[in-house]
């Protein structure tokens, strides 16, 4: 068992390395990564094993992509960690690290300095902002805009057609991680259409409801109904999104 266990480990640090590549400055790949048709590659760029790049996909300098999650001992984010996926026509822009187990839809955008983690799905055609998080175990829908420097937590939900503003936090424990190491995280929860304005906060397991509207700087600590405009510390209900504001009528 020991010698089987050693070669196990060697191909596991073969696997991992990474390897200079003819194909732009500075580039380093992984094994048995796949590059789609068309791919445009930056200087400097990292490709770790078994990343699948789609057709059309641009990777700016200095992007990561592929890498195996560092986790500590007693972290949450424990699980299985797949390939990292880029669907056709992605840009991964200058600086951005998106690790293995992720996967990105076709034509989304994540911005400078981005960061997503292992298990989360950005849906098509959204844009992660520039120096954004994107937490492990996210699911972003369709068509939603992240602005810059928003944190999305672990295992929080956004559905098709989101807003979420610059400089929002979303939190998942109310205790600070003082908690049992199996006591579930609860992240926030974002139905369709519904925006968040600039540095507003969401208090662990806050439900925002579809087309409801957070203004900027509100303190998020109970659900927000459908359609529902709140603001304040803490956030009140002060009227309804009106008819000529949903987004049926801006398509």
């Amino acid at each position: 068992m020991a010698a089987g266990g050693s070669g196990e480990a060697v191909d596991a640090v073969a696997r991992s390395a990474l390897r200079p590549d003819s194909r732009a400055p500075g580039l380093l790949i992984g094994e048995d990564v796949q590059l789609g048709e068309g791919v445009q590659l930056g200087a400097h760029v990292v490709i770790h094993a078994g990343t699948v790049v789609g057709a059309g996909c641009v990777i700016e300098d200095h992007a990561v992509l592929g890498r195996r999650p560092r986790l500590a001992r007693g972290s949450s984010a424990h699980g299985a960690v797949g390939a990292l996926e880029l669907a056709d026509e992605v840009t991964v822009c200058a600086g951005a690290v998106v690790l293995a187990g992720a996967r990105l839809g076709e034509r989304v955008i994540a911005g400078d300095q981005a960061f997503v983690r292992e298990r989360s799905t950005v849906g098509a055609g959204s844009v992660i902002g520039r120096g954004s998080v994107v937490d492990n175990d996210v699911a972003v829908g369709a068509r939603v805009r992240v602005q810059t420097n928003v944190y999305l937590t672990a295992f929080s939900r956004l559905e098709d057609d989101v807003f979420v503003g610059p400089g929002v936090t979303t939190t998942n424990d109310d205790t600070m991680a003082r908690h049992p190491p199996q006591a579930p995280l609860r992240g926030a929860i974002l139905r369709r259409a519904c925006r968040i304005g600039g540095g507003a906060v969401l208090t662990p397991g806050v439900e925002v409801g579809e087309e409801a509207f957070v203004a900027a700087g509100a303190l998020v600590t109970r659900d927000v109904p459908a359609r529902a405009v709140v603001m304040g510390v803490p956030a009140r209900v002060v009227r309804e999104v009106p008819d000529e504001d949903l987004l049926v009528r801006w398509r």
